[in-house]
């Protein structure tokens, strides 16, 4: 994606036709002794966050902020889906009609909001992007009011979970918009982004390494397809062997080493800031063993990683058809970077592929995809223009029966249409 994207308070909000113009309510509200006891324990839970348990066994089941509880509908082609996905850095919707085992998309909407500015320093989320990010949203439910979407799940991420005023904000778009944001964990951020991306997965490989540098916090999950090989089919987010969430992304970082004008020593600090942090990786022992067999790759998701496969591909604009499934070898991979670290702030913004809004993020970005690669240089990496929101879209078509079985599925999960 061409922008860039760990517990917290959950709405659920099922939208029906006539409740998605702004200004109407869709969901319910927590009490406030929920929002206190959340408030505590974020306030708590500052570093990494890792798999519960870090035993190595899969998880089990969808979290809570994954099993949706109103009464479904019946299932119909004739339905469009909506996923939002509000980051630190992106706002960005899509709709969706089933299609076959995928989707066709038939509306999206993007922009850079940068809720997340100066999160890092203040610990709010300042006025002028509250309202960067309203003006957005206030789109996205016209949009959904327009395509009279019958079901639409709504989430925002780090912004909204790092912040003292998280939750004031998302009561500030219900009244605004009319559109009720569920701030979501980091565990179901991270499956969410294993379901949108399952179907770039190499299931002749022995696993996959998925990293989603976000704007606020960054994901890496280890699916392990090794163990696995049982003949049943699983969905690809069944198969998550490991996963950890860094308090790091492409915002914040840059906040603290800079963005515009950043030095080969500056790139490096940023680098050994975020292996520290992945130097916890739980079973990373297990994981090196993997990687050095030669039989694991990695797949990423953020604005970092299509950037790096735009510039590689020349394109004099950015193109997600092309871009979404590109294969990089680890030694493309680290050309790329050494070649982003040698520009300086405007020759990264006369880039086609990155541009003044994320000029001054992408290096940041490529210091997190750095840091990974260090700890595990896989020699193929393969680049996804698609995560949460189409992980958001899976979840509810799935859930709602809206496929027919089919017997010669390799991922066990519906590919994108």
């Amino acid at each position: 994606m061409p922008a860039g994207h760990a517990g917290g308070v959950r709405t659920v909000g099922t939208a029906s036709p006539e409740a998605r113009a702004p200004g109407a309510a869709s969901g319910a509200t927590h009490e406030g002794g929920e929002r206190a006891r959340v408030r505590r324990s974020r306030k708590r839970r500052r570093g990494p966050v890792y798999a519960r348990g870090g035993d190595g066994k899969p998880l089990a089941g969808p979290p809570p902020e994954l099993r949706q509880t109103q009464t479904r509908a019946p299932a119909s082609h004739g339905r469009l889906y909506g996923a939002l996905d509000l980051g630190t850095n992106n706002c960005r919707l899509l709709v969706a009609a089933p299609r076959d085992h995928g989707f066709r998309v038939v509306d999206a909407f993007s922009r850079i909001v940068r809720l997340g500015e100066g999160i890092g320093v203040h610990g709010r989320l300042g006025e002028a992007a509250m309202a960067r990010a309203i003006e957005a949203l206030k789109i996205c439910g016209g949009k959904l009011a327009e395509r009279n979407v019958t079901r639409a799940r709504l989430i925002a991420t780090e912004a909204c979970r790092a912040a003292e005023n998280g939750e004031e904000f998302i009561d500030r778009v219900r009244r605004e918009t009319g559109l009720a944001l569920e701030i979501v964990s980091r565990e179901a951020e991270a499956r969410l982004a294993v379901a949108g991306c399952a179907s770039l997965i190499d299931t002749q490989a022995s696993g996959a390494i998925l990293f989603d540098i976000g704007g606020g916090s960054s994901e890496l999950v280890w699916i392990d397809l090794a163990q696995s090989r049982d003949g049943r089919r699983r969905r690809m987010s069944d198969r998550i062997r490991s996963w950890m969430s860094l308090p790091v992304g492409v915002v914040n970082i840059s906040e603290r080493h800079g963005g515009q004008h950043v030095t080969p020593g500056q790139f490096e600090a940023m680098v050994v800031e975020v292996a520290a942090m992945v130097a916890g990786f739980p079973e990373g022992t297990a994981l090196d063993l993997a990687v050095a067999a030669g039989g694991i790759h990695m797949l990423g998701t953020s604005g970092t990683v299509t950037t790096l496969a735009g510039i590689h591909l020349g394109l004099p604009r950015y193109d997600r058809r092309r871009v979404d499934g590109t294969w990089l070898s680890g030694e493309r991979v680290a050309g790329l970077i050494s070649e982003l670290v040698a520009m300086d702030y405007a020759a990264r913004v006369a880039n086609p592929c990155i541009g003044r809004e994320r000029a001054d993020l992408v290096l940041a970005g490529c210091a997190i995809l750095e840091a990974i690669r260090r700890r595990w240089p896989c020699e193929r990496l393969r680049v996804a223009d698609r995560g949460l929101r189409e992980g958001v879209l899976v979840e509810m078509m799935a859930e709602d029966g809206v496929w027919r079985p089919r017997s010669a599925s390799r991922s066990g999960d519906r590919p994108h249409g």
